[in-house]
């Protein structure tokens, strides 16, 4: 006969073997990956020029690039007349307009090889070439200059090396080509390079344009 005590390690024995086996741990699902935009991208668009105020002249090489159509993309000289001719748009004016000017104008004039919708032109300068303005008289080094900037009668009179002793500050004048008649504006510089300049006198200080001559009698 069997005692209380071997009886009982018995019955635990036996619970140990028929308990079920504890579950396997689970792995953690993996995560989803984000769901893929079927949206349309939007399509590259073309830059918008900046506004410019530099006025082309004749002479001036400049680019012109047609978004969408580089056959139409050129870089030519503006003629001494101040026209260019461009494929499809014919003969364009050119001299006396910025370069934005020139863009909405070839847009307006290929409108027509697009369906009626303006395509989007953007010109620039290149090389001012043409900006040439010319100074004669009483001036230690008279001349043609060409700068790369706008320049005022001042700045132009450096550029001469100055006027002489024997120069008439007081009366030079730019002679400049209006439209195809000749003007003439008085600088105003008497008092201003004899050191008696007011404010009038700076206010006076005309702008000199491609094709303009100071004149320092």
């Amino acid at each position: 006969m069997k005692s209380p005590m071997s009886l009982a390690v018995l019955m635990m024995f036996a619970l140990a073997i028929t308990a079920p086996a504890p579950a396997a741990p689970q792995a953690p699902a993996p995560a989803s990956a984000p769901p893929v935009s079927t949206a349309a991208q939007p399509a590259a668009t073309a830059p918008v020029s900046a506004t410019s105020t530099y006025r082309i002249s004749a002479g001036d090489v400049i680019e012109i690039y047609v978004w969408g159509d580089e056959r139409l993309q050129r870089s030519l000289s503006v003629l001494p007349d101040g026209s260019f001719a461009f494929p499809l748009a014919g003969t364009v004016m050119a001299a006396g307009h910025t370069s934005n000017e020139i863009e909405a104008q070839l847009s307006r004039l290929l409108a027509g090889q697009y369906k009626g919708v303006p395509p989007q032109v953007t010109v620039s300068v290149r090389a001012p070439s043409g900006m040439q303005v010319s100074v004669i008289g009483k001036v230690h080094s008279p001349g043609t200059f060409s700068p790369t900037r706008y320049l005022t009668v001042l700045d132009a009179l450096a550029l001469a090396g100055g006027p002489t002793d024997f120069a008439d500050v007081g009366g030079i004048v730019v002679l400049r080509n209006v439209n195809g008649r000749l003007t003439t504006i008085k600088a105003k510089l008497g008092g201003l390079l004899k050191g008696k300049a007011g404010d009038g006198d700076l206010a006076d200080i005309p702008q000199l344009y491609a094709g303009d001559t100071v004149i320092v009698p």
